[in-house]
C-alpha cells in the first residue's frame, strides 16, 4: 500500500503529528484501498490528543463541524472525512444505539480497533508513514476471503452486525467462518429500527455483485426469520418445466443475481433490485398442486400487499414501495403481452398504470428479464429473452418505452365544445383516453367526435 494520501488529508495528518498526535485511516476505507476500490468518505482516528486540541488543529484547515461532540467526531466543511477520537463502546441497552461511549485519546490502537465488527474493518493506515497496522489479522482474512469477528465476546452486542456480515458477503465475495455464523444466529434484528435494516439491505442489493451470497447468509444464520415474506418462499415448490432450478427461494436468489448484472441499464436500480427480490412473494400464498402440476394462480396480484408489508416494516419511502408493488404485480406481462399478441391499447394502458408510480415499460422489462434469466431452462442459460426484446421493440414503436402517452384530450377541449366543467368531466376524459389508447389518434377533435357521438361504445 502506498504511503501517499490525497491532500489535504496528508497535510492535516502531518500537522496532527507535529502536535504530538497520530492520525490513522481506519475502518472500511482501509479495506477498500486494499481491494483497489475508491472510498467516498474517509474515517480518520486521531490518537494522543485531547478533543479540544484536535478541534483547534482542524479549524486551521477550515470550518469545523461537530458531528457528535459526545462521540468525538468532527468534520471539516468541504472535506469528505470524519475525524474521530479513540473510544470504548459499553453496551447499556437494546438495539444498535444502546451503547455508552467513553472517549480515550490515549487508548491503544489494538484496543481501540477491538470495537469494530469484523477483522477486515479493524485495520489502520498511518497517514504520515504509510504503515499498515493490522492487530487482528484483517489483511490475511481479506486475502483468504474470510469474514471473522474482531472480538467474538462483544460482536453480538449490536444486532446490526448480522446484516453487515450479509452485505459484505454480497459485495466482496467473502464467507463467514463457523464462529461468525454461530454469533449471527443469536442476533435479534427486532431490536433495530426499520430504517437501519433497510440501509443494510439496500447495500446488499445495490452494491453486491452477488446479492444471493448475502441473502443465503441470512437464511443460513436464521436471520431470514425477521423477513417473514422472504422466509415463506423457502421450499415452496415450482413446476420443474418452467423452473428446473428448484423452489421459489432458489429462483429468487438467481433472479437478484441476474438483476445485479442489469443494474447499469437503469436509472432506477433500487426499484429494479427490490422488484427482483419481491417479484414472486405471492407464490408463498397461492401455490397449489393440481392434476400433477404445480401452479401459482394470481401470485402477481397477491404479491402486492406482501411487498407493502415487507418494505413498510423497513420504513421504505412510499414511492419505492409503490414502484416495487407495481413491478411485482405486472412482472409477467412483458412475456404474456408478446405471446398473446396483445393490442396497442394493452401496451398503452400498461404504460399508464406503471407511470402512475414513475415506472417505465423499460424498467418493467428489466425485472421480467431478470426473472426469466434467473432459472435453468435452456433459453435462460443461453442468456436470451426474445419476448423481452419484442416487448421493448413494440413499446418503442408505440413511443411508450420510457413514459406513458400524454393525454390528447384535456379539459379545455371539452370547454371549447361548450361543455360545462363538473363531475361529468372525469368519466368523459377517461373515455377519451380509452379511445386514444385503442386508436393511437393524436387529434383531440377526432377523438371527441367519436366519444360525443357515442360511437366509442360507451
Amino acid at each position: 500500500m502506498s504511503p501517499a494520501s490525497p491532500d489535504p488529508t496528508k497535510g492535516i495528518a502531518e500537522e496532527l503529528s507535529r502536535a504530538g498526535g497520530r492520525a490513522y485511516l481506519v475502518g472500511g476505507s482501509v479495506r477498500d484501498r486494499l481491494l483497489g476500490l475508491a472510498s467516498k468518505d474517509l474515517d480518520i482516528e486521531v490518537h494522543g490528543l485531547a478533543p479540544e486540541r484536535v478541534e483547534q488543529i482542524l479549524s486551521s484547515f477550515g470550518e469545523v463541524i461537530c458531528v457528535g461532540r459526545a462521540f468525538g467526531v468532527y468534520r471539516i466543511k468541504g472535506l469528505d472525512a470524519d475525524f474521530s477520537l479513540p473510544r470504548r463502546d459499553n453496551k447499556i441497552g437494546a438495539g444498535h444505539r444502546g451503547f455508552e461511549v467513553q472517549i480515550d485519546p490515549d487508548l491503544d490502537l489494538t484496543e481501540a480497533s477491538r470495537r469494530r465488527d469484523l477483522t477486515i474493518n479493524s485495520m489502520a493506515l498511518d497517514l504520515v508513514s504509510g504503515e499498515l497496522l493490522d492487530p487482528h489479522g484483517g489483511q490475511a482474512d481479506l486475502n483468504a476471503g474470510v469474514l471473522r469477528a474482531t472480538d467474538p465476546a462483544s460482536f453480538a452486542e449490536d444486532p446490526l452486525r448480522g446484516l453487515r456480515v450479509a452485505q459484505f458477503a454480497a459485495r466482496f465475495d467473502l464467507r463467514p467462518d463457523a464462529q461468525l455464523i454461530s454469533l449471527c444466529e443469536s442476533l435479534d434484528l427486532s431490536e433495530l429500527p426499520g430504517e437501519r435494516i433497510l440501509e443494510e439491505i439496500r447495500k446488499l442489493l445495490l452494491k453486491g455483485s452477488l446479492p444471493s451470497a448475502g441473502l443465503s447468509i441470512l437464511e443460513q444464520t436464521g436471520q431470514i426469520r425477521f423477513f417473514p415474506e422472504l422466509a415463506a418462499l423457502i421450499e415452496v415448490p415450482q413446476d420443474p418445466e418452467w423452473h428446473p432450478e428448484g423452489d421459489v427461494w432458489v429462483h429468487t436468489l438467481m433472479v437478484v443475481d441476474a438483476a445485479a448484472v442489469l443494474r447499469s441499464e437503469t436509472d432506477q436500480p433500487e426499484a429494479l433490485m427490490f422488484g427482483a427480490l419481491c417479484h414472486d412473494l405471492g407464490k408463498a400464498v397461492t401455490t397449489v398442486r393440481e392434476r400433477g402440476r404445480i401452479r401459482s394462480p394470481g401470485h402477481s396480484e397477491e404479491g402486492e400487499p406482501l411487498v407493502e408489508s415487507l418494505l413498510g416494516r423497513m420504513k421504505a419511502p412510499h414511492d419505492l414501495i409503490r414502484q416495487v408493488a407495481l413491478l411485482t404485480r405486472y412482472h409477467l406481462l412483458p412475456y404474456f403481452l408478446v405471446r398473446e399478441q396483445a393490442t396497442a391499447r394493452a401496451y398503452r394502458r400498461l404504460a399508464r398504470r406503471l407511470w402512475e408510480a414513475s415506472v417505465s415499460m423499460a424498467q418493467l422489462e428489466l425485472v421480467a428479464r431478470a426473472d426469466h434469466l434467473g432459472r435453468t431452462t435452456p433459453e435462460a442459460l443461453a442468456g436470451t429473452f426474445p419476448e423481452g426484446d419484442e416487448f421493448l421493440r413494440r413499446a418503442e414503436e408505440l413511443r411508450v418505452e420510457q413514459e406513458a402517452p400524454a393525454d390528447v384530450v384535456l379539459g379545455r377541449h371539452l370547454i371549447a365544445r361548450g361543455l360545462e366543467p363538473g363531475p361529468g368531466f372525469g368519466p368523459l376524459l377517461a373515455r377519451c383516453r380509452e379511445v386514444q389508447d385503442e386508436t393511437g389518434w393524436t387529434d383531440p377533435d377526432r377523438i371527441l367526435d367519436r366519444v360525443l357521438s357515442g360511437s366509442d361504445g360507451k
